[in-house]
């Protein structure tokens, strides 16, 4: 039996863990930095093969950045947007924001996401939950809708929200944005964790395309 030098053993190691880097490395390229526990949420709507799933607070001024990028990607690629809320402890009136845009909703789906792209593009002018409340007041009265003194006696739509960040911990989500792009059916990765929205969401979107073989830009 031919016996291996200490010199060469020393260059398989260092091969070995060069290796080793170069996959982790790449996984985390593919999927991104969140250690995804469970990976039910990251998924198309019925009937989708690619769309954007977001993970996001009303009050997180990244999530305002993020928000106009993601939705005119949405348009541009005829893809669902789908948010969640993910409510970070410390924001004084993110969990009255994200009630609010429960209550329109409920009204309209197309009014709730009317009020969130409102609320993060009036983000700095919003302080504290007084301030939320004229805002909403304002923006229900220019739409029409008349605001009740309480929008969630009942504490269900709060629940709502309580839900979406439950199924964000359960995810693995730490913090806000969390922006994947999700495919179903597809030959690549079911998801794609996108870190820098600015630099990667179109890179990712058309990974995504790709990998499905039936989406239209």
């Amino acid at each position: 039996m031919k016996l291996i030098s200490t010199k060469t053993m020393r260059r398989m190691i260092v091969a070995g863990a060069a290796l080793i880097f170069s996959v982790s490395t790449a996984a985390i390229a593919q999927y991104g930095g969140t250690q995804i526990l469970d990976h039910a949420a990251l998924h198309p709507p019925v009937g989708a093969k690619v769309a954007i799933v977001e993970f996001a607070d009303l009050q997180c001024p990244a999530c305002a950045h993020a928000n106009p990028i993601l939705e005119q990607a949405a348009a541009r690629y005829h893809i669902p947007l789908v948010r969640h809320d993910f409510l970070i402890p410390g924001h004084t009136w993110n969990a009255d924001a994200a009630v609010n845009a429960r209550w329109f909703d409920a009204h309209n789906k197309a009014l709730g996401e009317s009020y969130r792209d409102a609320v993060f593009a009036n983000q700095t002018s919003i302080y504290n939950q007084g301030t939320l409340h004229q805002f909403t007041a304002k923006f229900a009265a220019s739409h029409g809708v008349a605001l009740p003194f309480a929008v969630d006696p009942q504490g269900k739509l709060r629940a709502l929200v309580d839900a979406d960040t439950n199924l964000g911990r359960r995810t693995g989500i730490q913090g806000t944005p969390a922006i994947f792009v999700v495919t179903a059916g597809g030959h690549g990765a079911p998801y794609i964790e996108v870190q820098n929205v600015d630099r990667d969401l179109y890179r990712a979107i058309d990974q995504a395309l790709s990998d499905t073989r039936g989406g239209k830009r």
